[in-house]
């Protein structure tokens, strides 16, 4: 598939031509061929977004949502193709891809709600004559960077809200899945959203560092947001910093679902396989670190190992329930995770097989600070399960991180859960479900080392516009002098 930019509603080649490719992880044939934006192409972009900026806020928000939901149709009616891509790009699964393309058009009609809720305040004056005001307004050009592991779902939040409230917007892509964000654009673009709203820039990996510092350092360009590894949003927020803009960070994660004593075992093994699973386990939310009390760990971890053993892995073309992760060197990480805990003294409790970049469901017991899995971020069906001894070491654990996106408690007693959740340093605990959940509507972020700002319902448009401070005076006010 040949892959072009999109600024201001048209499809365009990139400077020079230059174009770069992304192979199929699994097959090694040609996925899509993508124009490689420059410095010159990612200002175009931003250009056309601040010259629509103008019309596009001024618009009526019943307008605007009318827009957004014709986008979420559009969406749901190019599911096939979004599958195909996602397929072919990343290796993902059909059932991962129809449920990107099922909570992206949620997030489109969620942010179409939005459009009449940004709102303000009456502030009491002491001032007589006087009505005070806080007025939110959009803040302007908003740089979307998305990552690849759920692509249309954290490309598509990353540009909802921002138009709902009235900014246009820029995507960058990833340069891993290049044909898969740019049909987002092309999807807004069906839906009859004007000239300039939306623009998607593709890039190589080589460019990458130049096309970013020039999108976040166009004086255009009001608000960022970012959702990928750490390490970059540390870059990106540092590029931001310079220029004094607000980012919004969702960065990576190492999800532990503590298995209380009380626990019912087979709903937590249930969760555990789908939160570690799901997505060959690439999901900022995956369930990384299993801690289970000891008095129930032997039970749970038979339980859970003869569950992963049933989960086939292979082709995504196929009848699978893990397909390929994105590259054979994440693939080779997982060997590596392996063989270092193995050496140090985990057990292997299932799985531990790799077919290029095709890797089983795999479940490493008797993880103990030390080895690399226990504090880095897999992002792979490789996961640990660390034993502990009451709920004190638990919550310890489970804090021992510098990680703090998602988390799971299981137990009976729900206020003692309750109690666990509160004392878990994460931005998200889901008491007897998952790691992994997410819906339009909720505040969606990370503390620590996972980040900072909320996406979600209400907590995005705190992100995306700007608070003023508007008064109404008597003109004929006395001063003193």
């Amino acid at each position: 598939m040949d892959v072009s930019l999109l600024i201001d509603n048209e499809e365009r080649s990139a400077e020079n031509n230059a174009t770069f490719d992304r192979l199929d992880p699994v097959t090694g044939k040609l996925a899509s061929r993508a124009a490689a934006a420059g410095v010159t192409d990612a200002n175009a972009a931003v250009d056309a977004a601040a010259a629509a900026f103008p019309a596009w806020a001024s618009m009526g928000p019943g307008e605007r949502r009318m827009l957004l939901l014709k986008a979420a149709d559009v969406m749901q009616a190019e599911a096939e193709k979004f599958t195909r891509l996602m397929i072919e790009e990343i290796g993902a699964t059909a059932p991962w891809a129809g449920f990107n393309v099922h909570l992206a058009s949620s997030m489109l009609r969620e942010a179409a709600a939005l459009t009449t809720q940004v709102d303000g305040q009456v502030i009491p004056s002491d001032k007589p004559g006087t009505l005070s005001l806080a007025v939110r307004q959009p803040a302007g050009v908003v740089l979307g960077i998305a990552p690849w592991n759920a692509p249309v779902i954290l490309a598509t939040r990353a540009i909802a809200t921002p138009l709902a409230c009235g900014n246009t917007v820029v995507l960058k892509a990833s340069e891993i899945c290049p044909g898969t964000h740019r049909l987002i654009g092309e999807v807004l673009v069906k839906a009859g959203l004007p000239k300039g709203v939306v623009n998607v820039v593709t890039h190589s990996a080589a460019d990458a560092p130049k096309v970013v510092e020039a999108l976040v350092a166009h004086p255009a360009v009001k608000r960022v947001n970012f959702t990928g590894s750490t390490r970059v949003g540390r870059i990106i927020a540092e590029h931001a910093a310079r220029y004094l803009k607000p980012v919004l960070l969702e960065l990576g994660g190492k999800a532990p679902l503590l298995v209380l004593d009380d626990a019912d075992l087979d709903a937590a093994v249930n969760a555990a396989a789908f939160g570690a699973f799901m997505n060959q386990g690439q999901i900022c939310m995956s369930t990384e670190r299993i801690v289970v009390d000891e008095a129930v760990a032997d039970e749970f971890v038979a339980k859970l190992a003869a569950k992963a053993r049933t989960l086939k892995a292979g082709d995504p073309r196929g009848h699978v329930v893990l397909g390929s992760l994105v590259d054979l060197g994440s693939a080779e990480k997982m060997d590596a995770l392996i063989k270092d805990a193995v050496e140090k003294g985990a057990v292997l409790a299932c799985g531990g097989n790799r077919d290029g970049a095709i890797v089983d469901a795999t479940l490493l017991d008797r993880v103990g600070p030390g080895m690399r899995i226990y504090s880095e971020e897999s992002f792979g069906p490789v996961k640990s399960v660390i034993r502990v001894s009451g709920v004190d070491e638990a919550v310890r654990v489970a804090n021992d991180t510098e990680y703090g996106l998602s988390s799971a408690v299981f137990g009976r007693d729900i206020m003692r859960a309750l109690e666990v959740a509160k004392r878990i340093q994460s931005g998200i605990c889901h008491i007897n479900g998952p790691t992994v959940g997410d819906e339009a509507q909720i505040p969606f972020g990370g503390v620590k080392g996972s980040g900072y700002g909320r996406f979600g319902g209400r907590w995005g448009i705190d992100a995306f516009t700007e608070t003023r401070w508007i008064t109404i005076e008597d003109p004929h006010q006395h001063y003193p002098f």
